[in-house]
């Protein structure tokens, strides 16, 4: 599998916008075993996962708990990504799981051991996901944001999907295996073949019973379904596999998107086709806490790849969430919970240092590290990370952005990318492990 094809596709799954929101203050007491903040007008519910939505529970009395990740699985029937799993890949591979694996970031899988088979027999899979672009900075499905996002505009939606092929770009991909593609011109041909006998699968009943749709929404919602699925399908992109059908994808995303690809798969046995394959990440948690995902769409509660130090610097500082105690002597006492404290969740997604991660946490805990200084250690992490981004992006042309966006002719011998809904075909044995 391609390191560098799949080592980035987590970070831009999670990491690339770095669009991480906003809340509470700097020394907030938290309980010890759950991640809860208390919500005066909060209505109870149970926590909410939907590809458009995504909150964490709220009791009776208020208190608002992050995602439960065990009751996902259970609910959604997918399995764990466990140590006999990794312990495989790195065998396969010859390469130590990236750190958002080794860490539990992508936690929940469907028939990811599928496609280690392939990989170990030599055969070919192919890697797709997608980007739905709601601002300037880094998401794309350009069609979807217009259709689930009244306030957006055609114009602006396909602006968000060129500006993220360069986000994209800048992250790390290599321009020679990445073929990037935007819903609003690609649609059409083979794809949109594909897209019809996919619609013809899915009755209205379904697509109600799986994404909550109700008689006031649009039928473009309806209808988007059948074309977020079309890309999991090898034969949607001629150009690059021809007429092959046999060829399954494998698909990383938050395990918010995995309701599309349940219904993927089913419509897949129906159409003779390979179902897909799916790996899950975590949510990249909002900077008020883990209760609930991070968002590119307000400006007001997120850190962008476009801030300055400086912003980087005062959000993180007074605005992220903190495991802390109410005052210094208390914390030095008691000692912080790093578990819930957002500092340190971000620090879980950069550093990779593991020695100095396990000591920063264990620090915490038994209070000899304060607040202010774990988030000093975030921002300058975070810092440097959207420096070296900003420096990538604007050495980028517009000719290589042209390049990458346009139909590709003779790939068939290459490894590719399939960006906007991309894809990468991946021939088995290239370049050694996947997120090293």
């Amino acid at each position: 599998m391609s390191q560098e094809t799949n080592g980035v596709s987590e970070i831009t799954q999670n990491i690339s916008s770095v669009s991480i929101e906003n809340k509470s203050g700097e020394q907030s007491q938290n309980t010890e075993n759950t991640t809860e903040t208390k919500s005066v007008n909060a209505q109870a519910h149970d926590q909410i996962v939907t590809p458009w939505d995504v909150q964490g529970s709220v009791s009776s009395d208020g208190k608002q708990s992050g995602i439960d990740y065990d009751k996902l699985i259970q609910q959604f029937g997918t399995r764990r990504v466990d140590e006999t799993l990794l312990a495989r890949f790195e065998r396969l591979t010859g390469k130590r799981p990236h750190l958002l694996l080794r860490r539990g970031v992508f936690f929940s899988h469907r028939e990811f051991d599928r496609i280690l088979d392939r990989y170990e027999q030599g055969k070919p899979f192919f890697l797709y996901t997608g980007r739905g672009p709601s601002s300037d900075i880094v998401q794309l499905t350009d069609d979807e944001k217009f259709l689930f996002k009244h306030e957006l505009k055609v114009e602006q939606t396909h602006k968000f999907a060129l500006q993220n092929a360069r986000d994209i770009i800048a992250v790390g991909f290599k321009p020679e295996k990445t073929f990037i593609f935007s819903d609003y011109d690609f649609v059409g041909g083979a794809f949109y073949r594909n897209i019809s006998k996919i619609s013809r699968q899915i009755t209205i009943n379904q697509a109600k019973s799986t994404f909550g749709f109700n008689d006031s929404d649009n039928i473009g919602k309806i209808h988007f379904v059948s074309i977020q699925a079309a890309p999991s399908f090898s034969n949607s992109f001629p150009q690059i596999f021809g007429e092959e059908t046999s060829i399954p994808s494998f698909i990383p995303c938050a395990i918010d998107q995995d309701p599309y690809f349940r219904l993927t798969r089913d419509v897949a046995v129906k159409l003779k086709y390979p179902k897909p394959a799916l790996i899950h990440s975590k949510f990249f948690p909002a900077l008020q806490g883990p209760q609930t995902k991070m968002s590119a769409s307000d400006p007001n509660s997120s850190i962008f790849m476009t801030d300055t130090p400086n912003q980087i610097k005062n959000k993180i500082n007074r605005h992220g969430f903190s495991g802390g105690q109410e005052t210094e002597e208390e914390h030095r006492r008691l000692g912080g919970n790093p578990d819930v404290d957002v500092s340190f969740q971000y620090l879980s997604f950069f550093l990779d240092d593991d020695e100095e991660l396990k000591k920063l946490y264990d620090d915490y805990k038994a209070g000899t590290l304060l607040t202010g200084q774990l988030k000093a250690r975030c921002i300058k992490l975070l810092q440097e990370f959207v420096k070296d981004f900003q420096e990538r992006r604007s050495k980028i042309t517009d000719a290589e952005l042209k390049a990458l966006i346009e139909t590709p002719k003779e790939i068939s011998s290459k490894t590719f990318d399939v960006r906007f809904q991309w894809a990468v075909k991946l021939n088995a044995v290239v370049e050694g492990g996947w997120m090293g």
